[in-house]
């Protein structure tokens, strides 16, 4: 017959904690999260402006670097986005408002989708990306928007 025994010890505490001040919010621990991860992401705030973008989602995306991003809007930091038809036409208004990082600013839901980005060079072929986004919540409030890239 088996044996269970169950003891108590005390709660663990880790030494390095994230500052809880006010102030430092849900925003601001993906704002540093997204600086240092090492896989492509990218977080905007409710205006659309770069917060913080990894250095591989800047390779993948064809943009320069995380630092030159900062504080710029999202569609006119160097980010170019292409239909899917033979044209490679850019993106329209209307469906540039459906982009996942986009949408997920707009809805408050989950968002995922294909982009096809651009290449920043003629001797590079554009980029197909799969989009995840999730809204960033403040107090309750949508406050940005967090998305992972995947190249297809």
């Amino acid at each position: 017959m088996a044996h269970v025994e169950l003891s108590l010890s005390d709660v663990f505490v880790p030494a390095a904690r994230t500052p809880t001040e006010p102030g430092f919010g849900n925003f601001e621990q993906w704002l540093t999260t997204v600086s240092r991860a090492l896989e492509p992401c990218l977080l905007i705030d409710l205006e659309t402006k770069v917060a913080a973008v990894s250095t591989s989602g800047c390779e993948l995306l064809c943009l320069g670097t995380p630092g030159e991003l900062i504080g710029l809007p999202l569609l006119h930091g160097g980010l170019r986005l292409l239909d899917f038809t033979a044209n490679r036409g850019e993106l329209t208004e209307q469906e540039v408002d459906k982009i996942p990082p986009l949408l997920a600013l707009s809805s408050g839901r989950l968002a995922r989708g294909l982009l096809r980005v651009q290449a920043t060079r003629a001797d590079t072929p554009d980029a197909t990306v799969d989009a995840i986004s999730t809204p960033v919540l403040a107090d309750g409030v949508v406050a940005g928007s967090l998305t992972f890239f995947s190249g297809v």
